[in-house]
């Protein structure tokens, strides 16, 4: 019977943000300037980051990485959400679902490392500006972007296929408008005991030690600015942070709110208000160049 149900579900049925007929223009309208706005918003950071010989520094270099990654996520989810709004049946192919919840795992734990990247420069350039240059040497630097991808690709990896061997039961109906681990989980059929531990241990893991790393930057960059005698000195190290803190609050809170609870907790029409919250996240074009 496992493994019939296996081979029956090739598809799954995606709910979206609304089943409210008259809304779905209003959405897809809106979704689609979002979304486009942050594909010319991230590519033109990508290339002018690039291309720009007064951008080659430690910053801009993780500014663009920060960029990719959120072209990546928002397109992973983006282009099946708008086709959704505007198609009768919003049907997924199990392939392409797994596809999409591998990504999106990835990108988003990739984001989480490298703002505490950032973070760290930041605390670098304010707190020993003369070894700046030697401390964030471009080894360093590919460094800390390298071991973010290739961690967050394991751990994606770990639960997409934990799920997709997993045994579905015939009800195919995600609530939500993508393929996320917390809404597949209730169609298991089997015990999900288990992915739901893996899934609280890498989210409390990464959210903890990534944001342990920003916090103890922060810490220490507002008590090198408070001992600078210059308060136009400290304004103008503290605005350089200011940007990388606004994303950080909205992800972290996002990500605590959607992943560090019980099961039970979980209400999906919330939860899908936290996603949009995150989908229309401002910080990769909202930086000074």
């Amino acid at each position: 019977m496992e493994q019939q149900n296996l081979t029956v579900l090739k598809e799954f049925i995606l709910m979206g943000i609304t089943g409210r007929p008259e809304l779905q223009a209003p959405f897809f309208g809106a979704f689609l300037v979002i979304y486009a706005f942050s594909v010319v918003g991230n590519l033109g950071m990508i290339i002018l980051t690039k291309v720009d010989s007064r951008l080659q520094t430690p910053m801009y270099f993780f500014l663009r990485h920060l960029a990719f990654i959120d072209l990546g996520y928002s397109t992973a989810v983006g282009p099946k959400m708008l086709v959704n709004f505007v198609t009768n049946q919003n049907t997924i192919s199990y392939n392409w679902c797994a596809t999409q919840l591998a990504f999106f795992i990835t990108f988003i734990i990739s984001e989480l490392f490298i703002l505490s990247a950032m973070a760290y420069d930041r605390y670098v350039a304010i707190c020993n500006p003369l070894l700046y240059t030697v401390i964030m040497s471009p080894g360093v630097c590919w460094v800390l972007v390298a071991v973010p991808y290739v961690c967050s690709a394991f751990l994606s990896l770990i639960t997409t296929i934990k799920i997709s061997i997993s045994s579905f039961c015939g009800y195919n109906v995600i609530r939500h408008f993508y393929c996320g681990s917390l809404p597949l989980l209730t169609l298991l059929c089997s015990s999900t005991r288990e992915i739901e531990l893996i899934i609280l241990i890498f989210s409390e893991f990464n959210l903890v030690s990534s944001l342990s790393i920003v916090l103890v930057s922060y810490v220490l960059i507002l008590l090198a600015i408070l001992r600078m005698h210059s308060a136009e000195g400290g304004h103008k190290a503290f605005s350089t942070c200011g940007s990388h803190l606004i994303v950080v609050v909205i992800l972290y809170a996002t990500l605590f709110f959607m992943y560090v609870r019980p099961k039970s907790s979980h209400f999906f029409d919330t939860d899908k208000m936290a996603c949009v919250l995150h989908f229309g996240d401002p910080y990769a074009e909202s930086h000074d160049l």
